[in-house]
């Protein structure tokens, strides 16, 4: 019934938005003394096929993300905002909550914003996933492994008057998925109930030497910017759920709570006439509360990730673009480390608005299994209003 009311209102806000006029980020339906109301949203109808080494092939077409917004202000300096993912409904999770929050603007230079937000980690996530070069994320912005997804509390951003340096804090709830495989950060607002609840603190620090440059992948002026970034997080378990652990012992074999994780980030990217280069590298550590659990990520209750990313494209005439990446990961309880090689080509018929995307990915040793090799294609189309 939720999912079929959010369709019904999505649908009605396109159609108000029809005549209205468009912005930059989306169409303002009401504009009127400083008051104003915007829709917005993106569609990604993505087809996904697998090939693993030996084994029987599989595919898919499904929406990978659906994301209606709603944003607006009714107060001078104070800005809302509403976005969910319908894209992702399973069961009677029909729907996931993205930005919730927020916004103060009225101090020079600062910026604050309460409520469901990202935390200011990870080039590779705060870079949109409608700006992305390839169709996924490489493993420097995948939440799975170690990234924190969107948490519940305050971000403070600001930058000095030139905005060459640019700066950003946040601290509030998030939650974990415990499944010993991967290193899951999830919001409070999505969270399953098995999952641990704990305290997130993250900053980074941008230093923009020719003028600030945004996150966005890809390079459609002249320009010539760089950015280099570092950024670290704090996460610690409040041991309010800790479902799999009794008595200081996991009683599970592949679920493992979580007592604590710390993540270092040192990136950097270039955007120059049609050029655009991104490198990440992230070292991740994290402890169970069973200090002698074994198991997916984790060796004796500890792991560290070492994770990296190279990413790289040109566009030519604004309109086509071919891209690569590398990517690896390694954990302790790893083999061998798993690692992606990818090729795409994009096209775009208003650039990052409306594109077509192309990317095939050849992963070795997935999950560190040594051998356990697959080749994956990726094709998708997007809307972004």
């Amino acid at each position: 019934m939720l999912k079929r009311l959010i369709v019904l209102l999505s649908g009605s806000a396109l159609v108000l938005g029809a005549a209205a006029t468009p912005t930059e980020a989306g169409i303002k339906v009401y504009e009127k003394e400083g008051k104003y109301v915007e829709i917005g949203g993106r569609l990604q109808l993505q087809y996904h096929r697998v090939d693993p080494d030996g084994g029987d092939s599989t595919d898919e077409i499904f929406f990978r993300r659906l994301r209606p917004y709603i944003a607006g202000s009714a107060s001078k300096n104070w800005v809302g905002k509403f976005q969910f993912d319908i894209g992702k409904a399973s069961g009677s999770n029909e729907v996931a909550v993205k930005d919730a929050y927020l916004q103060y603007r009225g101090f020079e230079g600062v910026k604050l914003t309460l409520g469901n937000q990202k935390p200011p980690f990870s080039r590779e996530f705060l870079t949109s996933s409608k700006r992305q070069q390839l169709i996924e994320r490489s493993f420097t912005g995948d939440h799975n492994f170690g990234s924190p997804d969107r948490m519940i509390g305050l971000r403070v951003d600001g930058a000095n008057e030139s905005r060459k340096l640019t700066w950003a804090a946040s601290f509030g709830s998030a939650a974990f998925d415990p499944d010993a495989k991967k290193m899951d950060f999830d919001s409070p607002a999505n969270n399953d109930s098995d999952f641990n609840e704990g305290w997130l603190a993250a900053g980074r620090i941008d230093f923009h030497p020719l003028g600030k440059m945004k996150f966005d992948q890809g390079s459609f002026d002249s320009d010539t910017k760089f950015t280099l970034s570092l950024g670290a997080f704090s996460w610690s378990n409040d041991d309010d759920n800790n479902t799999f652990t009794s008595g200081g012992v996991s009683r599970s074999s592949s679920k493992a709570d979580l007592d604590r994780a710390t993540g270092f980030e040192l990136s950097g990217g270039f955007r120059s006439g049609g050029l655009s280069l991104d490198g990440e590298y992230q070292l991740i550590e994290g402890d169970t509360v069973d200090g002698s659990f074994t198991g997916g990520l984790y060796r004796s209750g500890t792991t560290e990730l070492d994770i990296f990313a190279l990413e790289g494209g040109y566009i030519f005439n604004n309109r086509f673009e071919v891209v690569a990446g590398f990517d690896g990961l390694d954990a302790d309880n790893y083999p061998d480390a798993w690692t992606r090689t990818s090729f795409g080509v994009n096209y775009f018929w208003n650039k990052h608005k409306v594109k077509g995307q192309l990317s095939y990915r050849i992963g070795e040793n997935l999950g560190g299994v040594e051998g356990a090799d697959a080749n994956e294609a990726f094709l998708q189309f997007q809307f972004v209003f």
